[in-house]
């Protein structure tokens, strides 16, 4: 199942949500693919996508969600990939 959460994530001056899939990352590629959004909005286990964008991706399928319950659907699925902390003990980019 494809989910995209309501997270409003602020940067590059817009807001994102973020697009998972909770069966496999093949699946999410695949998801993605006919609305053209690039490879670079692939974070290692979901997708950034513009909050403008999210209604389309909804109408198009993917399961609403809360930030929690997606990032939940990544771990039971084996499929969350964490950052690891930097040297000054914040999350690295």
């Amino acid at each position: 199942m494809i989910v995209i959460d309501d997270a409003r994530v602020p940067a590059h001056d817009r807001f994102w949500c973020h697009l998972a899939s909770d069966t496999s990352f093949d699946e999410l590629h695949a998801f993605v693919e006919p609305f053209g959004i690039p490879e670079r909005g692939f974070d290692g286990d979901h997708y950034d996508v513009p909050i403008e964008r999210r209604d389309e991706v909804i109408a198009a399928g993917a399961v609403p969600v809360t930030s929690r319950e997606l990032v939940a659907m990544l771990n039971a699925a084996g499929l969350r990939r964490r950052r690891p902390r930097s040297a000054k003990g914040g999350m690295s980019r």
